[in-house]
């Protein structure tokens, strides 16, 4: 099967040749080449190259030569067409359909190159004539010198609707071709297709390969409707596949290992002209999952510069979001904010580029934007709104597809809530807990943290005490959640002492039972304000608020009498050790369900070993967590 060659061309431009060959070969940076040793012969100097920039490898040794297709054909022994599957699947890409007329469209987008190019030479041309005055003096305002004017080449749309269908008819060209083009503007009800771009500074939009395919826009004329206007999706253009200066960047990006996304045109050419020169810009849109694949293979950490005023912290946070399901190991996002008020264009001419270089050195990881976007949504100042906070951020670890990122991330975050939600941590016993209280806030006298206990480090907790070794939760596994839940409750309500502890422990867990999770709420409250409590007057508070009903039927049932600790008579030690270990039980299992999903989801994505591995063992241990 034919490929059509822009297809092959966008595959090639998703992918990363270091990436496909690091699979095969240990690689080690060298400049903006990386080495190791071949795969083709035995050797112990390596004589093999990769060279991301030019989309090769290369070996010394043997003379084999190729991009990421024939790597795969040669040490795989895949055909080309199961090479290019791969890829494709790999790139998130659709494999074409076999068409008869693929031919054609690929000789008409041929065509429009050609198309485009003239119409780069009419803007440019235009720009130093007469009528070009206007913009030439905007362009100096912004501080552009020629030099740059020229590198970038920026030109200009006079203020004549028929300019350049003229100058493109003059050559050749027909208006259908002009009108694919997104050059101009047509429609059934338009008598005389006219030109798009009028009385505009025209930056040109190239492709991975330097050739242009669109132009963006903007407006001298103030009270113009749009400031910045982009040619529409046509054959050679997709928006939200393409970076502005892609091309250009492409090179500094592999040298300094580095890649900056900054929000317009403007900032692209300003930056390039301080001598920044691996700067991109999405093309009008929020960044896309296809322009963060092309980041990417640019920098595996590619830095985004945002405005630091309230709508670049908006554009920060979409950024966020559309980025987590795709993360993986060793890529990831950077944020750099500037100084409210100030683009780079700006910070450039106040404080040069070292001012710049400054903001970029204190580019900060996606994580500690994760946590701000989080934590700055709300105030997290009652047990109910950190249990809120809690759920927040497990929703957003379960974003994360990669199992191995989502671990990390899961720690990172987790330590961060503990931090944040127990600032000033207490050993003390109850009598800390009550000027806790009085200053504001819960404190918990044994915290413990789930995934620690149960994953990173120490095995989670065996029954230690007496009583919770004769219970039936030691002699027969998990008793499931609902029975976990009327034990928390039941043992709470025969010995409130507990939430002097405890209080914030037990309001972060989920309670699925409508009812139970009621009690609990209340009792939370009660506590706030009538600590200590005792258990005669817990129930006297419950009563008053309509809710003894439900503590009466959890003792009048047969089921959890087995469970000495959770009843009046046990020893105050042991109830405590007894209920903490089943708190973290409880936590443990939820937790572990919710992974289980999320595992579930990512094998359903992509069939690969690592998914299916972690599957695995998180049924391993959810079945291990209820053989305790």
């Amino acid at each position: 099967m034919s490929f059509p060659k822009s297809f092959l061309e966008e595959l090639k431009n998703r992918t990363r040749v270091s990436d496909v060959v690091g699979r095969k070969v240990k690689l080690t940076r060298r400049g903006r080449e990386f080495v190791g040793l071949s795969p083709f012969n035995n050797e112990k100097t390596p004589s093999f190259t990769v060279n991301d920039d030019k989309q090769f490898y290369h070996c010394f040794s043997t003379g084999e030569h190729g991009d990421a297709i024939k790597f795969l054909e040669k040490t795989e022994n895949l055909s080309f067409l199961e090479a290019v599957e791969r890829l494709a699947a790999e790139a998130g890409m659709e494999m074409p359909r076999r068409d008869p007329q693929e031919a054609e469209r690929e000789q008409k987008r041929t065509g429009l190159i050609d198309v485009m190019s003239a119409a780069q030479d009419y803007f440019r041309e235009s720009l130093n004539r007469g009528k070009g005055a206007e913009a030439r003096a905007y362009l100096a305002r912004r501080g552009l010198s020629d030099e740059t004017i020229e590198n970038f080449g920026i030109g200009f749309a006079p203020d004549d609707r028929s300019g350049l269908k003229s100058y493109m008819m003059g050559r050749g060209f027909k208006i259908p071709q002009m009108v694919e083009g997104g050059l101009l503007i047509s429609g059934e009800d338009i008598r005389e297709p006219y030109d798009r771009f009028r009385n505009r500074v025209m930056f040109p939009i190239e492709d991975a390969r330097g050739r242009v395919i669109a132009f963006g826009g903007r407006a001298l004329d103030p009270n113009a409707k749009a400031k910045y206007m982009n040619s529409p999706e046509t054959p050679l253009f997709h928006k939200g596949r393409l970076l502005y200066n892609l091309a250009r960047a492409r090179k500094p990006s592999y040298d300094q290992g580095s890649v900056i996304a900054v929000e317009g045109y403007m900032d692209v050419v300003a930056l390039g002209q301080a001598g920044i020169h691996n700067a991109v810009a999405p093309l009008g849109t929020a960044l896309t999952e296809d322009q963060i694949g092309l980041l990417w293979r640019l920098a595996p950490e590619p830095i985004l510069c945002f405005d630091g005023d309230k709508a670049g912290l908006r554009a920060a946070y979409r950024a966020v979001e559309r980025v987590l399901p795709l993360l993986k190991p060793g890529h990831s996002l950077r944020f750099a904010l500037l100084p409210e008020g100030q683009d780079p264009d700006d910070l450039v001419k106040s404080g040069g580029v070292e001012a710049m270089e400054d903001v970029l050195t204190a580019a900060r990881p996606l994580s500690e934007i994760v946590w701000d976007k989080e934590v700055e949504a709300g105030t997290w100042d009652t047990p109910e709104r950190k249990a809120q906070l809690k759920s927040k951020i497990s929703a957003v670890i379960r974003e994360i597809a990669d199992p191995t990122v989502q671990d990390f991330y899961r720690d990172a975050l987790n330590d961060r809530l503990n931090k944040f939600l127990r600032p000033h941590q207490k050993v003390g016993g109850r009598a800390n807990w009550r000027n806790e209280r009085q200053n504001g806030g819960y404190q918990s006298k044994k915290p413990w943290n789930s995934r620690n206990n149960a994953r990173g480090g120490a095995a989670f907790q065996q029954p230690s005490t007496p009583q919770l070794k004769q219970s039936s939760l030691a002699r027969g596994g998990d008793p499931g959640a609902g029975r976990r839940e009327q034990l928390l409750i039941l043992t709470l309500l025969n010995h409130p002492g507990l939430l002097e502890a405890y209080c914030e422990d037990l309001s972060a867990v989920e309670i699925k039972d409508r009812m139970l999770d009621k009690i609990r709420n209340e009792i939370i409250d009660i506590a706030a304000v009538h600590a200590p409590l005792d258990r005669e007057a817990l129930r006297g508070h419950l009563d008053k608020r309509g809710l003894s009903d439900i503590a009466r039927r959890l003792e009048s049932g047969t089921a959890l009498r087995s469970e000495t600790f959770a009843w009046a008579d046990a020893d105050e030690q042991e109830a405590e050790d007894a209920w903490l270990h089943l708190l973290q039980w409880h936590q443990r299992a939820a937790d572990l369900q919710m992974e289980l999903k999320a595992a579930e989801r990512a094998l359903a994505e992509e069939m690969t070993d690592e998914n299916l591995t972690r599957l695995k063992a998180l049924h391993a241990e959810l079945g291990g967590l209820s053989k305790l």
